[in-house]
């Protein structure tokens, strides 16, 4: 019984491949360890991994097709395939579009041709994102809510990987679960997420950037409640004609970014120099997640809530960056 993880140096990818081989799982980890943020994060993330029972780690890139064809051929056990590698970042999309057609659009079409050629495959799941919703103001966000209006390159290439994954349910009978993450934070995050840039110009007494003066409002969800989330969807294949199924995984909380600002600075014992400028047309007004489908399905219920989670990842930031 062996999980294939992509995306195993990653934020969700690392906690999600300790969880698995916490439970006793084998876990096959891929990763191209890029330099999209400072490498020696997923470096050390990967050190905490290499050495564990039951854990083989690959660096390579999930759009090179040779690599990961080769890999799944040389591997038939993998029974499971948890796909999180990705170019992340919804403002970098503008910077650098081919990045995240090549990683997020051909990087998932290679896993799933890689997927349907494991003959014990049970199920595929991977990461989706709240983007496709758009501009939507509706909220919370159901997944019964239409997903056509993307206002960022990221958003259209997750909501490409979504309809991908959909036609290989329907032409290969491959069992699909996409889930559509809502701002994931906590220890080990990523530096380009904005409570770990705000963290650090908090702690370095530099301005941060608040937009709309910090009135966007966010479901940010702790990284132990994702990763419940993920493995108990892991556990439950869809069986429906096509099997697959997408899903929303977040707190179902939206809170202000002005209060993940006040918060970061209780647990830093400093107060934020605040700069004040308009939404960039990338970013939405608010994001909320209905979770009632992933409720009902695995019994997923977020325990952590912002008050608890901030002054864990401040903790860990702390001793991270040395910070008395």
């Amino acid at each position: 019984m062996t999980v294939l993880l992509t995306g195993v140096a990653g934020f969700i990818g690392y906690h999600v491949a300790e969880a698995l081989l916490t439970r006793g799982e084998r876990v096959i980890g891929v990763d191209d360890l890029n330099a999209y943020y400072d490498v020696r994060l997923k470096q050390a993330r990967l050190a905490r991994l290499e050495g564990r029972e039951g854990f083989a780690f690959h660096r390579a890139d999930v759009a090179d097709r040779e690599t990961m064809h080769g890999l799944v051929h040389a591997h038939g056990d993998i029974d499971r395939v948890v796909h999180l590698a990705a170019q992340a970042g919804v403002r970098h999309s503008l910077a650098d579009p081919y990045a995240y057609v090549q990683a997020n659009v051909l990087g998932h079409l290679v896993v799933l041709e890689a997927a349907r050629r494991l003959p014990q495959l049970r199920h595929l799941v991977y990461a989706s994102s709240s983007s496709v919703y758009g501009g939507s103001d509706h909220l919370p966000f159901s997944e019964a809510d239409r997903a056509d209006t993307p206002l960022s390159l990221y958003a259209a290439t997750k909501r490409a990987d979504e309809l991908m994954s959909h036609a290989y349910a329907h032409l290969h009978g491959l069992p699909v679960t996409g889930l559509r993450f809502f701002t994931v934070y906590g220890p080990w995050g990523r530096p380009d997420m904005a409570y770990y840039s705000f963290a650090r110009a908090i702690a370095a007494g530099e301005p941060i950037t608040l937009y709309d003066g910090g009135r966007l409002r966010r479901d940010f969800t702790y990284i132990d409640d994702i990763v419940a989330g993920v493995l108990a969807c892991l556990d439950r294949p869809p069986d429906g004609v096509p099997p697959i199924r997408l899903l929303n995984i977040g707190n179902h909380r939206s809170e202000e970014v002005n209060t993940l600002v006040a918060l970061l600075e209780q647990a830093l014992g400093r107060r934020a120099i605040r700069r004040e400028v308009p939404r960039p047309p990338a970013d939405v007004r608010a994001t909320c997640a209905a979770i009632e489908a992933i409720g009902a399905l695995t019994g997923f219920a977020p325990r952590t809530p912002l008050t608890e989670g901030i002054p864990r990842f401040a903790a860990w930031f702390k001793e991270w960056h040395a910070i008395a």
